[in-house]
């Protein structure tokens, strides 16, 4: 297991560099200027001053010069200013990690617990008309857009009833935590949906193996409840190996916290780094995009390790 694991980080830090240097090569390939951006409507600025902040930013150089530069810089903890907020990358994308790792702890909590027991009524009676009603709404969470659902409930809940605003996020930053969640509640409901129908499906096809064991029968035969057979046999033997779905399904479940941000302008990484590639915001742009792929390719590493934990018939492979 241990050697598992080794070969594993060392892939994954494989992939990162590798992802790394794809991603400075299309961001430096993005048209603009980032120089003329942070100077622009400056009216001393003169072609001598834009050729030495060039030269001071490195943007004179080859483009895989300073791609060396930067990952030398990055590997000592310097990851650059933002050429927009005139601040250090990391005081930028700080307080947006924070924003969006709570709206997806708050999916989470609400999604596991759902999708548990949406999955198990499900189970119990396959093809009946709670499976049905249950599967259609599955089916329609994974099928529907994440940006669709969330312009839906924003014409519904924010601009024809007002019971809710239509941002993310409150216009004071120190608001009462009360109204916070109230801002919250359109996009968790959104990220929920999205996230809990993968979830749905899997509790019900291994529900429904389970249902079907040999123990599952001699508690039957015992004379326990259908209630207790489901909840206290069942469900906790199907739910084993759903730890690794769950590691799967947490990075592409923040790429659709990305997108669900922007769409309801919350401060968190999705904003930032749409903002920072509308604004030519480099370096910014740079190691928001790195970090959401560092967290999408951790999560499937957390998963093969999980699995690896689970069955360790794995590791022989």
């Amino acid at each position: 297991m241990l050697r598992y694991t080794i070969s594993r980080l060392l892939q994954a830090v494989l992939v990162t560099l590798v992802m790394s240097l794809l991603l400075f090569v299309l961001i430096g390939l993005m048209p603009g200027d980032p120089v003329e951006t942070m100077l622009e409507g400056n009216p001393s600025l003169t072609p001598e001053t834009m050729a030495q902040m060039r030269a001071l930013y490195g943007m004179d150089q080859p483009l895989f010069a300073r791609y060396g530069h930067w990952l030398y810089s990055a590997l000592h903890g310097d990851l650059g200013y933002s050429s927009v907020y005139f601040k250090p990358v990391l005081d930028v994308l700080w307080p947006a990690v924070i924003q969006t790792a709570k709206l997806l702890v708050a999916t989470e909590i609400i999604s596991i617990p759902l999708a548990m027991l949406l999955g198990a009524l499900a189970a119990r009676r396959p093809g009946g008309w709670t499976d049905n009603v249950i599967s259609l709404i599955a089916f329609a969470s994974i099928s529907l857009p994440g940006f669709w659902t969330s312009l839906i409930l924003i014409i519904v809940f924010s601009v024809k009833l007002g019971w809710l605003p239509a941002s993310g996020t409150p216009l004071m930053s120190d608001a009462p935590v009360g109204e916070q969640i109230v801002h919250m509640i359109l996009p968790v409901v959104v990220l929920t949906f999205f996230h809990v129908g993968p979830l749905v499906r899997y509790v019900r096809a291994s529900m429904i193996e389970t249902l079907n064991s040999d123990f599952v029968r001699t508690a039957r035969a015992k004379g326990l409840s259908e209630t207790a057979v489901v909840m206290r046999h069942a469900l906790r033997n199907a739910l084993i190996p759903m730890v690794t779905v769950l590691a799967l399904g947490f990075g592409s479940l923040f790429s659709g916290a990305l997108v669900v941000e922007t769409i309801f302008g919350m401060l968190g990484m999705g904003k930032v780094i749409y903002d920072a590639i509308s604004n030519i915001d480099f370096n910014l742009a740079l190691v928001g995009l790195l970090l959401a792929t560092i967290v999408t390719l951790f999560s499937s590493l957390l998963a093969d390790l999980a699995y690896a934990w689970l069955d360790p018939r794995i590791t022989l492979k």
